[in-house]
């Protein structure tokens, strides 16, 4: 009797060669706070955006017209299909570019591999990669690479934008409208992904929504004289919108109800946590009023890590509506003094 062939091997699962997935994967914000601002800097003129404000980039000017912006991104596996997770690296940092109002124009890989993954399935990554970038218009130049363990890939990024027309965290001012331009929910569908407990429709609707550049959102903003904006990553709303809000000085009052949400993200929430989403609440939920009508499970997802999501703007009320731009999800008002910079009702 001929011996049969031996069954092929099932498919790394590429969440598997990670501990935490995506920006998930990011430090405590508690640990940045108490160390960066003890760092010693040396002043420079031409830079415009620094990391003193938590901005998404910094900016270098280099003539009255011309100005740079930089960025790096990188984390571990967020999803399992290799293209998926080249694509979502890319589009995450190229979306801190967007986010400061630039034009992404090269990027360079950063890659941590472990050596006994096979090559095929390095080049399925740097090709999901490579193929976002060039979406955006923004080509590769190269990258460094080192042997790990643990999987992890991303770029640094270089733009252009002119420097009058720089998008920040500050600059919000009271009776503006706050946008989100992507929907919540990222973070619990891919922590349930990676405990194999993720239906594939929502996979799916997640995956897409991470792919998603934010060339179009960040348009719309400069279009509209947004007054400032930030993207939603590692830090979930509400990190980033205490940013937005304490660089502006002012209070940003969110409806819970208005906020998009990816499908099934709700259920999620209730019982896939990541210890990411566990750090945020932590560090910020003292800047946070929450109406009691607000439920638990809409509590955890403004909480919960996004990975390449939307951009949060905030828009002049004169400003026409631009679907681009997303729901309006809340105002900005005056901060009192002693009060919580957030409200969410």
């Amino acid at each position: 009797m001929p011996l049969s062939s031996p069954s092929p091997s099932p498919p790394q699962r590429l969440t598997a060669l990670a501990q935490a997935c995506g920006c998930a994967a990011k430090l405590s914000p508690a640990l940045l706070e108490a160390v960066l601002p003890k760092l010693r800097r040396v002043p420079d003129p031409d830079l415009i955006v620094g990391f003193e404000g938590a901005e998404d980039a910094a900016v270098y000017r280099l003539g009255p017209d011309l100005a740079l912006v930089q960025t790096l991104d990188f984390f571990t596996p967020i999803v399992d299909d290799p293209e998926d997770f080249g694509a979502i690296a890319a589009a995450n940092a190229l979306s801190d570019v967007y986010a400061m109002g630039g034009r992404p124009l090269i990027a360079l890989s950063i890659l941590a591999f472990p050596p006994r993954q096979p090559a095929d399935l390095l080049e399925r990554i740097l090709q999901g990669g490579l193929d976002k970038l060039a979406e955006a218009g923004c080509v590769l130049g190269g990258g460094h690479s080192v042997r790990d363990e643990e999987l992890k890939f991303g770029f640094s990024v270089t733009g252009v934008v002119h420097p009058g027309k720089v998008l920040r965290n500050a600059g919000a001012r009271p009776g503006d409208r706050i946008h989100l331009s992507k929907p919540l929910g990222a973070g619990v569908i891919t922590t349930a992904l990676k405990q194999g407990a993720a239906n594939a429709a929502d996979v799916a609707a997640a995956v897409a929504m991470m792919k998603t550049l934010n060339h179009d959102a960040a348009a719309a903003a400069l279009e509209r004289g947004a007054h400032a904006a930030t993207d939603v990553t590692g830090f979930g709303l509400l990190g980033h919108a205490r940013e937005l809000a304490r660089a502006s000085g002012v209070r940003l009052r969110l409806r819970a109800a208005a906020v998009p949400l990816l499908a099934g993200a709700a259920a999620y929430a209730a019982r896939f946590q990541s210890q990411g989403l566990l750090n945020n609440r932590d560090f910020a939920q003292a800047d946070v009023a929450f109406a009691g009508s607000v439920p638990e499970s809409l509590r955890t997802l403004l909480w919960d890590p996004q990975t390449s999501g939307g951009l949060l703007v905030s828009l002049p009320p004169e400003a026409p509506a631009d679907a681009r731009l997303g729901p309006c999800i809340g105002e900005v008002e005056p901060l009192a003094p002693g009060a919580p910079c957030l409200a969410v009702d």
